[in-house]
């Protein structure tokens, strides 16, 4: 498990930084020009403009008319992370079923720098829409894919990353301090699977599930809805029976690098 980045040590190179946050710029809104690009990040437009066309040069961004968007190639570049989790297509399979039988939100996540990052979401018929995408990041004690994950890493893991949380107060039930974590980590391994009662978005409710492989945790499976339909008996019976089971046939079937 990789420790978040500002724990190592070294210097960072910052044109690369750069490039990186144009990037994401971009992933946020396509199309924008160099003066957008350059207010935005505080650069000088030659600078940028350097950075843009070192990125087109490299088919990274695509130029068109006075903007810019990211390339397709990034499409291959997922595709190869995506496979560097083992059977991808077993995870997918089990997400893509559950969420045509439940009807809902169904999303598989690892951890990554201490946060839940999301590998495949579903949604069901009856799925309302979240913020949640693949690609994306949570943190991990606010969401019940993060806090399962977290319950079941090594103690010395749980510890670095649950110290280096800021724990935001999303709604009126969220965790605010590591205290309450731990409390909340004994309770999901004692009862194998997580919830998150409204703590990350109010009106939502999600149950996961772990994905081991022995006593290795490799990512978790997750159910989410509103809270008027995800009752309390609901949550804790027929929806946390239903991630449990998904998880145990993705154990059985996939094999992680």
């Amino acid at each position: 498990m990789s420790p978040p980045p500002n724990n190592r040590p070294g210097r960072t190179i910052r044109s690369v930084q750069i490039a990186f946050n144009i990037i994401d710029l971009l992933q946020e809104e396509a199309g924008i020009g160099v003066t957008r690009i350059a207010d935005e990040l505080g650069h000088s437009k030659s600078t940028v403009h350097s950075h843009l066309r070192t990125l087109e040069e490299r088919r990274i961004i695509v130029r068109e008319g006075d903007g810019y968007r990211l390339g397709l190639r990034f499409l291959d570049v997922a595709s190869h992370v995506r496979d560097q989790i083992g059977n991808f297509d077993i995870v997918q399979k089990e997400v893509d079923s559950l969420a045509d039988e439940t009807g809902e939100i169904v999303q598989f996540g690892v951890e990554e720098y201490g946060k839940v990052s999301y590998l495949h979401k579903a949604q069901g018929e009856h799925a309302v829409e979240t913020l949640s995408r693949v690609g994306t990041q949570q943190p991990m004690y606010s969401t019940s894919l993060g806090k399962t994950i977290l319950a079941y890493l090594p103690p010395e893991r749980i510890e670095e990353i649950a110290a280096a949380m800021e724990y935001e107060p999303k709604t009126a039930n969220t965790i605010t301090g590591p205290e309450e974590l731990f409390e909340e980590l004994e309770t999901i391994r004692e009862q194998g699977y997580g919830i998150d009662d409204e703590e990350n978005i109010n009106g939502l409710r999600c149950v996961s599930a772990p994905v081991k492989n022995d006593e290795v945790i490799l990512g978790a499976i997750s159910i989410t809805g509103p809270s008027s339909r995800f009752t309390e008996d609901r949550l804790h019976g027929e929806l946390a029976d239903y991630v449990q089971s998904a998880a145990n046939v993705i154990e059985l079937n996939t094999k992680f690098s």
